[in-house]
């Protein structure tokens, strides 16, 4: 297998292995040394708890990897001042990650944040 197979393999295994579960540093750091990634994901997992990713779209260049993926999950912590609505919700976004010697070592991502609040059912303010 190539190098460009085995980082998205690398991505595919991370995101099956914390999907639907709680987020543990320990799991976390077995795919991850990124300590931004991980406190956001420690940070959404409190919000959205044992919250599940799907990978849509997967593709590779060098040493980076891009998903297309949705969350799904249940909306039982507060968010940027908004209480626990317990609403579910299923919205996309798009991350890319750098990896290096089997781990990821950045990302950025790209949230649809309208779609999430429409979900939620929150109006924004004019």
């Amino acid at each position: 297998m190539d190098k460009l197979e085995q980082n998205k393999e690398l991505v595919l295994e991370y995101f099956d292995a914390i999907s639907g579960k709680v987020k543990t540093v320990e799991n976390i750091d077995r795919y991850v040394d990124d300590h931004e990634l991980k406190e956001h994901i420690m940070f959404f997992d409190t919000i959205f708890p044992k919250y599940e990713l799907h990978a849509d779209e997967v593709t590779a260049e060098k040493n980076r990897v891009v998903v297309l993926a949705r969350l799904k999950g249940r909306h039982e912590g507060e968010l940027n001042g908004i209480p626990p609505t317990y609403r579910e919700v299923d919205f996309k976004f798009a991350i890319g990650y750098i990896v290096d010697r089997n781990k990821i070592v950045d990302h950025w991502m790209i949230a649809d944040q309208a779609a999430l609040m429409e979900q939620l059912e929150i109006k924004a303010e004019v």
